[in-house]
C-alpha cells in the first residue's frame, strides 16, 4: 500500500472511503458519527488544521486516517479501511505512518478513541501497544481513550 498525505482537493476520497468501512456502524446503536459527515464538513476540518493520509492500491483508495497534531501528540480518528481489504495489516500500516510522522513533528504521543462495543478495535489498538487510558459515557455508547509513548 501506497500512502499519501492528503490534500484538501482529497476530501471526496476521504469521505468515500470512510463511508464504505463505516457502513457497519449504521445499524449500531448510535450510529456512528462518521455517516453523517459530509466532503464539505471534511474539507472544513481540513482547512483548520485536520490533516490525513490515504493508502491506494492498485492506484485505487483502500484505506485512509484523519489525524490532528497538537503540542505534545497525534490524535488520529476515523481510520477507515474498505471491507474488501480488512483483515490485511492495513490499519497497521497506516498507525506505524501516523507514528512515525509524530514523532517527525517531535511528538512522543499518540491517541485515539474507540468504542468500547467494538472489542476487535481495542485489540488492534492493544497489540501496537496502545493502553486505555480513560474510560468514559458518551450519548449512550461507552468510549475508551488509547494511548501509546512513542520513541525512536
Amino acid at each position: 500500500m501506497e500512502l499519501f498525505i492528503a490534500e484538501i482537493k482529497d476530501a471526496p476520497v476521504i469521505h468515500r472511503v470512510m463511508l464504505q468501512a463505516f457502513r457497519e456502524y449504521e445499524q449500531a446503536t448510535p450510529p456512528s458519527s462518521a455517516l453523517s459527515e459530509t466532503v464539505e464538513s471534511i474539507e472544513q476540518a481540513m482547512q483548520n488544521g485536520q490533516q490525513a493520509f490515504i493508502g491506494y492500491m492498485e492506484k485505487q483508495p483502500v484505506a485512509m486516517v484523519r489525524f490532528t497534531l497538537s503540542s505534545e501528540g497525534i490524535y488520529f480518528f476515523r481510520l477507515s479501511v474498505i471491507p474488501e481489504r480488512q483483515g490485511r495489516g492495513l490499519a497497521k500500516v497506516l498507525i506505524a505512518k501516523l507514528e512515525q510522522y509524530a514523532l517527525s513533528n517531535g511528538k512522543t504521543i499518540s491517541q485515539c478513541k474507540v468504542r468500547m462495543s467494538v472489542p476487535r478495535n481495542i485489540e488492534l489498538y492493544r497489540s501496537l501497544g496502545y493502553v486505555v487510558t480513560k474510560e468514559e459515557m458518551g450519548e449512550s455508547l461507552a468510549i475508551a481513550t488509547m494511548e501509546k509513548r512513542l520513541s525512536n
